[in-house]
Formats: structure tokens, C-alpha cells, sequence
């Protein structure tokens, strides 16, 4: 019995170390629309790699826009582009950093996939309908989040230490600061043009 309550207490004891913290905070977009669409993450993590998820990141083409706006990946993810409208539709990115991919056009129903190899900030367009506009950003760890209209985000299970935590923007300059994670930590930004 004395052996199982030692097992516990030190169970317990252990129980924060095994924990992972979480940053959160706001991030106030000056000249924008609103505060949303703004990715935070952690910037690479010194003798860290992560690989990429199996399963397929999903940008929907869906009432005549790219949904959702901004999409958050790590390095190495495939994203599926699924077209959900009666058009036709395209993908196609100007930016360097993706390979200026073209995926061609296809129908409702259909899809196209490209993996993002690198850190990157891709662009993306619709060669027929040119008011369409969307955005993958590749980071390289899976420590991210997109802000909320009120400029709100979180980032779970982050482990205790320090890192670069960046924010970048579709037109906003990026920023960044170092941030001691530990437990609960709150990190708050402010971008401008």
C-alpha cells in the first residue's frame, strides 16, 4: 500500500512537467477590416522537426471564395482544394515559395492536391474568377493558430520553454517577439501597413 501511495504522490507530482502550456492573446490588425486572419506561430525550434500530418489540409472553393480565407499548415502538408460550386474553378499561385503552381481547372466535386515543401506564404488565385483570393501559410511547427475578428487566438499544448513566436498577415507587416512559455502565457501584437 505505502509503495502505491508513493506511485501516486509522485504521479502527481510529475503531472505539470507532462502538461503542455498554451499562448494566447490578441493580435490587433491597424488598417485592416477587422482583426481575423492573422497567423501566429512559433517559429522553428532549434534540433526539432515535425512531420507532416497523413491526413490532407482541405481549402474548399465554396460560394465563389476560398474558404477558410487563411489556412495554417505545417511544412510538408498536402492541401486538398475541393471545388464545391456549379463553375468551373482553377488554382494557381504567383509565389515563389510554392513552385508558381497551376493545378489546371476542374468541376464541382472534384479536386486537386499540392504539397507545401517549405516555409512559405503562398498566394492563391483563380485564373476564372479573379476576385478569388486565398492563403496557405507552411510554418514549420505545429504550434499555430488564425485570429478571430476580435483579433483573439490560442495556441494549445505548447511545451514549457522559449521560443521566436511570429505573426504574419495577408497585408499587414509580419512581427514577431521571444515568448517564455510556461503554463499560460499571453503574447499580444499589434501590426500595421
Amino acid at each position: 500500500m505505502k509503495a502505491f501511495i508513493g506511485f501516486v504522490a509522485l504521479a502527481i507530482a510529475a503531472a505539470p512537467a507532462l502538461l503542455a502550456g498554451e499562448i494566447h492573446g490578441t493580435v490587433t490588425c491597424q488598417g485592416a477590416q477587422d482583426n481575423s486572419n492573422a497567423v501566429v506561430y512559433v517559429d522553428s525550434i532549434a534540433g526539432k522537426t515535425f512531420p507532416a500530418p497523413s491526413k490532407h489540409a482541405v481549402m474548399n472553393q465554396e460560394n465563389m471564395a476560398f474558404s477558410p480565407h487563411v489556412l495554417p499548415v505545417v511544412v510538408g502538408t498536402t492541401v486538398d482544394f475541393l471545388n464545391h460550386d456549379n463553375v468551373l474553378h482553377n488554382v494557381f499561385t504567383p509565389s515563389a515559395c510554392a513552385g508558381h503552381f497551376n493545378l489546371g481547372t476542374w468541376a464541382k466535386g472534384q479536386r486537386r492536391s499540392y504539397t507545401f515543401k517549405e516555409p512559405c506564404f503562398a498566394t492563391l488565385l483563380c485564373m476564372i474568377h479573379p476576385e478569388m483570393e486565398g492563403y496557405v501559410a507552411a510554418v514549420p511547427t505545429p504550434y499555430f493558430a488564425v485570429t478571430s475578428g476580435n483579433g483573439s487566438y490560442t495556441i494549445k499544448n505548447v511545451p514549457d520553454g522559449s521560443y521566436t513566436l511570429k505573426v504574419w498577415h495577408p497585408t499587414l507587416k509580419a512581427a514577431q517577439k521571444p515568448v517564455t512559455v510556461k503554463g499560460s502565457t499571453e503574447v499580444n501584437f499589434t501590426l500595421a501597413q
